[in-house]
């Protein structure tokens, strides 16, 4: 009798968990073979962290498009040698997949050339872009395309441009190649190399084929709100509209990179404006994503910027009041959001190199 009780319970149980696996197939919950996607769009809010984007949710009144992202990991930034990384190791990590020492580019801790996914992606055939609202030569745009051991040779770095086969790359440091201190004009030689190069926002929307270098302010780009306007976002839709060509597939890197600049000033409206002009270009992202269905959409962070608290706020009135335990970065784990075919893989607390070695494996560059 207690046998044929446990056999019934058995049944019921297989029955019920055949049932939930077909429904949870019919809703696209459960996949049988892993999704690979064709081009990842990784995208870098530097410095954000929790409160920076909870802050921006609240101003907006939860109106987000980062809110509409379903796997969500935690990622750890601690660097080689310290606790708390800065944007240089700690966009190494994710670029390249190597914990280094703070201030290093593109390099492991021994001063080694490490290649980074836009390297690797340039070897497979993809297309291959990069897209900031800062200047190009920056660190954290910097760790895709250099390596350099101090983070601060910014020459150095616009030079290793010319050694890439990157497609298309948009933001501000026209100085750092064509106002040298070498006398080298490497405008000329981007042109050599069949770059169309674009000063201006207008000129970077005529483009509609080939390689571009958008070198549209001489260093940073003002902050958005004293005029910049909605570079980062119409950028962001320059690039793909240029990468996405490739029948191979395409691996574009962005930067909202002031986000970290409102930390470090402890200023929240800084904060605010940038990580609100950041989902704008999130947004862009994502409705190719969902149009393509071929894409993986990435939102990290390097590191967390001004130990950043929500001390108060108003959804109604989009009153976001931030409280600041620093003004340097944090050691805060930051969310890590993704939105496509593989996103499922981002889960738990994850080590920030783990995001290169998922981008890596997704696109079929490593077992």
């Amino acid at each position: 009798m207690l046998k044929n009780s446990v056999k019934s319970l058995i049944l019921i149980a297989l029955l019920l968990s055949g049932a939930e696996y077909t429904q949870a197939q019919k809703s696209g919950k459960v996949s049988k073979k892993e999704k690979h996607p064709r081009n990842v769009i990784i995208m870098i809010g530097d410095g954000m962290g929790l409160a920076q984007m909870y802050a921006a949710y609240t101003a907006t009144d939860g109106k987000l498009r980062l809110a509409e992202f379903e796997h969500i990991a935690l990622s750890k930034t601690y660097s080689a040698n310290d606790y708390t990384t800065d944007s240089g190791a700690g966009g190494t990590a994710i670029a390249c997949g190597v914990k280094t020492n703070n201030g290093m580019i593109g390099m492991n801790p021994d001063s080694v050339a490490v290649k980074s996914i836009l390297r690797l992606a340039e070897e497979h055939g993809l297309s291959t872009g990069l897209v900031v609202s800062c200047d190009v030569t920056h660190a954290t745009p910097a760790s895709f395309v250099a390596s350099v051991p101090n983070r601060k040779q910014s020459e150095d770095i616009a030079k290793q441009y010319l050694d890439t086969d990157i497609d298309v790359f948009i933001g501000g440091g026209y100085d750092a190649f064509a106002k040298r201190s070498d006398s080298l004009n490497l405008i000329d030689q981007l042109v050599k190399r069949n770059y169309q190069v674009a000063t201006a926002i207008p000129a970077m929307l005529e483009v509609n084929s080939g390689k571009l270098a958008a070198l549209l302010y001489p260093a940073h780009p003002p902050r958005v709100s004293e005029g910049r306007g909605d570079m980062l976002s119409l950028s962001v839709a320059k690039a793909i509209d240029l990468l996405k060509t490739n029948k191979d597939g395409f691996v574009l890197m962005v930067e909202g990179s002031q986000i970290d600049w409102g930390g470090h000033g402890n200023d929240t409206d800084y904060v605010v404006e940038e990580v609100i002009d950041f989902d704008k270009a999130i947004g862009v992202a994502l409705d190719f994503a969902r149009h393509d269905q071929q894409t993986l959409v990435i939102i990290t962070a390097d590191h967390e910027t001004g130990g950043m608290a929500n001390a108060g706020g108003n959804f109604k009135t989009g009153e976001a009041k931030g409280a600041f335990t620093t003004g340097n970065h944090s050691a805060i784990p930051v969310p890590t959001y993704a939105f496509g075919p593989g996103a499922e893989n981002f889960k738990g607390i994850i080590e920030n190199t783990d995001i290169f070695r998922l981008m890596s494996k997704l696109l079929g560059f490593s077992k």
